[in-house]
């Protein structure tokens, strides 16, 4: 079996049937279940199921000792429930959500999504062993990268990581994690410059029950949750001044105190910083304090910009279409055309940005090949000559290997096609399908051009933050780190 099954546990035949014509569509594989007792003998390991699906058993109480058993499960599973007339399990403690039944494709594919992001976040807690992603890139600056981290790895060096934003600093950084010997404890992020100044001393050393209004319960902080493994902090040069000082203090005695105690706590973290941000010219303008620039940079790792390595943007490509087939999130092709335009434009947002227009292609044009007519108008350049190495390397850059659908392919009933934003299909669309994946794709680019600031994501969107936290549920969006 393998790991994008999806358990459907039901006594109704015809239900079955829906659902698993629907679940083949989006390329997972149904594992239909009838009775309870045919659950675990049916699905085998529970490593291998992505999410399920329970509708009802033979009475109510069957149901609930279903659900209770697949929630409890050792291996923590995605659960969604069916919304079913006299169902009173809907909101079950510890399923994802419910279904409304007759189950749409737009339903489906955010519940996807959803079961996506929680059994990744298990297998980051789970797996220490498991790389999070690969560094990509065969250019001589990512050799170099590749070279200092298999040198600093293994070594107790704090390393700090400079570049601009989605360069790609968090990989770095988890990659260090898992080729070091701290890699079966965990490596706990924090986004310096998301998080208020006055709430940053309890993220990061935690607080004791009544230490300020609102500490209704003691709290551990980032520190004492990276305890034996790594410590990421994400824009440090964004730090205030007085964290700064506190932080200093640890790095130098390895020791901390929870905000309203005074019981001193061992730190035994490794630290590795990164930033945007010219620290140096920061320390001249009295914005960042020396000595402790001193205590993060033993190790310094400087990430290219994606315009220094145009050659590695054909491998990027193959590898976010990799990623995204392996989310089940569907596919695309690039033509040699396409991929030569993109190695022409300049990436201000770097790897980040690259990543976002393969994931509005796929919407835009899935299961197609994109020519270079079909590229956003900003990134359809022609003039320009490309170095010989980026022109070898798009040629000899084999294309994902992928069943590319064509409109005269016949659809399943449950699904239409998406259709482009230049034309509407002479078989017309799902037009609420097509409006929940274009809403998908611009939430999360707001959110990663906001650095996983909710509110300021919410404020480019011009919607209030409330509004887009549900969003954010509905499709299964979290903020970077979480």
């Amino acid at each position: 079996m393998s790991s994008n099954n999806v358990l459907v546990i039901d006594n109704n035949t015809e239900r079955r049937n829906v659902l698993s014509t629907l679940i083949e569509f989006i390329n997972c594989r149904p594992v239909m279940v009838d009775t309870p007792d045919m659950w675990f003998e049916e699905a085998g390991s529970m490593h291998d199921v992505v999410m399920a699906i329970v509708g009802e058993c033979e009475d109510k109480h069957q149901t609930k000792q279903v659900l209770r058993e697949l929630v409890n499960h050792e291996v923590p599973l995605a659960v969604f429930t069916l919304e079913l007339p006299e169902a009173d399990w809907l909101d079950f403690p510890g399923t994802l959500g419910s279904l409304r039944f007759p189950v749409k494709y737009p339903q489906l594919s955010n519940a996807l999504q959803q079961a996506t992001v929680y059994r990744g976040q298990h297998d980051r807690r789970q797996s220490p062993d498991t790389e999070i992603r690969q560094l990509v890139g065969n250019s001589r600056k990512m050799k170099q990268v590749a070279q200092m981290i298999d040198q600093v790895s293994d070594s107790e060096a704090n390393v700090l990581i400079l570049g601009e934003s989605g360069t790609g600093k968090e990989v770095v950084a988890r990659n260090l994690h898992q080729l070091s010997s701290r890699r079966q404890k965990p490596i706990v992020p924090i986004n310096c410059g998301a998080i208020p100044a006055e709430l940053l001393e309890s993220e990061l050393f935690g607080h004791e029950k009544g230490a300020f209004t609102g500490a209704i319960t003691t709290r551990k902080g980032r520190f004492e949750m990276a305890e034996g493994g790594t410590l990421f902090l994400d824009e440090i040069g964004d730090m205030p001044l007085p964290m700064q000082v506190k932080l200093l203090r640890v790095l130098q005695e390895k020791v901390y105190e929870r905000v309203g105690s005074n019981k001193a706590m061992t730190a035994n973290v490794r630290v590795i910083a990164a930033t945007h941000r010219n620290l140096e010219k920061q320390i001249a303008e009295g914005l960042f304090r020396e000595d402790l620039y001193y205590r993060l940079n033993v190790f310094p790792i400087e990430m290219p910009s994606l315009r220094e390595r145009p050659e590695d943007i054909p491998l990027l490509i193959n590898e976010m279409v990799k990623r995204v087939e392996h989310e089940n999130r569907g596919s695309v092709g690039l033509t040699s055309a396409a991929i030569a335009s993109l190695c022409r434009y300049d990436w201000p947002g770097n790897v980040r940005e690259l990543a976002n227009v393969i994931e509005r292609l796929v919407i835009m044009f899935p299961y197609t090949t994109v020519d270079f007519d079909d590229l956003p108008e900003k990134y359809q350049l022609k003039e320009g000559d490309l170095p010989e190495a980026v022109t070898k390397v798009i040629e000899q850059t084999p294309a994902p290997e992928i069943h590319l659908k064509t409109k005269s392919e016949p659809q399943p009933e449950t699904q239409e096609n998406i259709a482009t934003l230049q034309e509407l299909p002479e078989e017309g669309l799902d037009l609420k399908q097509h409006l929940a994946n274009l809403e998908y794709l611009l939430i999360k680019q707001a959110i990663e051009e906001s650095e996983g600031v909710v509110a300021h994501a919410a404020k480019r969107l011009k919607m209030q933050r409330t509004t887009l936290v549900e969003k954010m549920k509905k499709h299964g969006i979290q903020r970077e780190g979480e």
